[in-house]
């Protein structure tokens, strides 16, 4: 009878582990498929080791065809499409379909669980985070990344008051720490239980009653609920036990700036900027955010230039400074103070690209083309494959009216850019074609012209060149009018495009409907071309006295234009 119990007791212990495990999904794919499919993954996981992202997809994509039944391959065409579709909720959702399957058969896996969980609290499924990481916490226990995480889910499903258990649990096995402590006072305050939080923070100082980054948290826990007395109490006493922490001084500007204490504020914000502790990143941090505080507040004292005068002089070879300086300029459309700055900038660092690229463009934006040139020549020695900045100096010679120099310069930048870039070349050939029209070589300029359209036939500034040449010459309105139409349905607010569109229809001489067009671009931009153009419509609409008027107000802007003079000057210029 023992014997015969024994035996039913193997059986049922046989039975209990085989109901244990996880049932294996019958295999359909066949044996050949199932082996390249892995192979191909193999080669797929080492591509991306190697940082080939794009062949890590094909070739993960490729052996998912082949074989859709190993998980381990549909859990990383998933994450492929999780990564890859970010903005389309429909892939996200299928490559979190995908994963889920690796999940539920390999729930163990503490890599792909993880981010399994993580992937499902980003696209709106915390109690599917949840779950994951829950169940993963059981196959790994005592691992603190793991209860930190699970913590945060329940914070991140709205359970606070179980996720306080669980730090709780942490603490009592890894000890307290600040990261721990603040995660449960967000809790409580989620909770609304000032008291929990205040009683949290207060546990964490009396075991540390000098540290000073536990004074200031418990100063900005204070303050947080209104207890302004208090929490300038803590920040004093931080300042006491570290006097040299440079951090105090941030936190006292945020103390007094939530004051509402202006003169405060600035004071410690100075006392930031010029702490020796504070590293230069931090300080510039600062200083942006106080910059677009006072530019909010439309403030035009020199504060803002004191605080980058004090941080110069600490950090006079730092040239990010310089750099956020010139930005600083830019904003208050002080060019030549922001050139200045830049200037600096690339003393320090003349390799940076994106800087010489700033310089050009400010010169050309105040109208300053020889200098540009210069910049970059400058640029180009130490970024000569760098086809924007040709592209500048083929646009700054037009600009001087050497166009020879630029006709040149653009032919070289053409020959450099790659053929495939239909864009970029129809730019290139649309500013060849506006420097031929210059030169008044209409077989170049319409030659010019048609190849960049036929190269990209959306190019929105080739349309509006074009048609702007044709109209004024009066040549193939029909076709000019189409062009502009085109232009300003991709860019309706360009008012240079709707001018264009206007002097199309001055010169089909339909006034009225050049009037109303005209009148829509001078409320986009007030510049002296568009006001003469204005004058000269509101003459043929028999509005002389108003016509007369914007002549003078473009003749304010560009004094020595001798045309502009003959119009206000001799009143009768249209009828001779």
């Amino acid at each position: 009878m023992k014997r015969h119990l024994a035996i039913i007791t193997i059986i049922l212990l046989a039975l209990s582990a085989v109901a244990g495990k996880k049932e294996t999904a019958l295999r359909t794919i066949p044996v050949e498929d199932q082996r390249k499919a892995e192979y191909i993954f193999l080669e797929a996981q080492s591509q991306k080791l190697k940082g080939n992202l794009d062949a890590f997809y094909d070739l993960t994509s490729y052996a998912h065809k082949l074989d859709p039944e190993n998980t381990s391959i549909s859990f990383y065409m998933g994450m492929c499409l999780l990564k890859m579709n970010n903005t389309n909720k429909q892939l996200c959702e299928k490559g979190l379909a995908l994963m889920k399957a690796h999940f539920e058969a390999q729930p163990a896996d503490l890599y792909e669980t993880t981010f399994y969980s993580d992937a499902n609290m980003q696209l709106g499924h915390p109690e599917e985070a949840l779950r994951a990481i829950k169940l993963l916490n059981e196959y790994n226990p005592n691992r603190l990344e793991l209860q930190v995480r699970l913590a945060e889910a329940y914070s991140q499903s709205g359970d606070y008051a179980q996720s306080n258990v669980t730090y709780d649990s942490i603490t009592a096995i890894f000890g307290d720490n600040i990261r721990i402590t603040s995660s449960k006072i967000d809790n409580y305050m989620a909770m609304n239980d000032s008291a929990g939080a205040l009683k949290e923070m207060r546990g964490l100082l009396n075991k540390a009653p000098q540290n000073d980054t536990y004074n200031i948290a418990m100063s900005s826990l204070f303050q947080h609920y209104g207890m302004n007395d208090s929490a300038l109490y803590y920040l004093d006493r931080a300042q006491e036990y570290a006097p040299d922490n440079g951090f105090i001084y941030l936190a006292r500007a945020e103390y007094y700036n939530m004051a509402g204490d202006s003169a405060a504020y600035e004071q410690q914000i100075y006392n930031a900027l010029t702490a020796e502790q504070l590293d230069v990143d931090t300080k510039l941090g600062v200083l942006l955010g106080y910059i677009r505080e006072q530019l909010a507040k439309e403030d035009t004292t020199q504060r803002i230039n004191n605080l980058f005068t004090a941080l110069i002089q600490q950090h006079p070879h730092e040239a990010k400074i310089h750099q956020l300086y010139s930005e600083y300029f830019y904003t208050k459309k002080d060019l030549k103070g922001a050139i200045e700055q830049l200037s600096y900038s690339l003393d320090v660092n003349p390799t940076d690209a994106d800087g010489w690229r700033n310089m050009v463009i400010l010169n050309m934006m105040d109208d300053n083309y020889a200098e540009a040139v210069k910049a970059s020549e400058k640029a180009l020695v130490y970024n000569p494959d760098n086809l924007d900045l040709l592209g500048y100096v083929a646009g700054c010679y037009h600009q001087m009216k050497e166009y020879d120099k630029a006709i040149e310069t653009y032919e070289r930048t053409i020959a450099l850019t790659d053929s495939a870039n239909v864009e970029k070349l129809s730019d290139l050939i649309t500013g060849m074609g506006d420097t031929y029209s210059e030169m008044n070589d209409t077989a170049k300029t319409i030659e010019c012209y048609e190849r960049a359209l036929q190269l990209n036939p959306i190019n929105s500034g080739a349309l509006n060149n074009y048609a702007y040449y044709l109209a004024q010459r009066a040549e193939d309105l029909d076709r000019a009018e189409r062009m502009a139409a085109l232009a300003i349905k991709d860019e309706p607010d360009n008012a240079n495009f709707i001018d264009t569109y206007a002097w199309v229809f001055f010169a089909k001489k339909d006034y009225q409907m050049a009037l109303l067009y005209i009148k829509s671009a001078i409320e986009k931009d007030d510049d002296n071309h568009l006001l003469e153009h204005y004058g000269d419509i509101l003459w043929f609409n028999d509005e002389k006295e108003a016509a007369v008027e914007q002549w003078s107000k473009a003749l304010e802007q560009d004094p020595d234009n001798e045309l502009l003079q003959r119009k206000v000057k001799d009143k009768t210029y249209y009828e001779k």
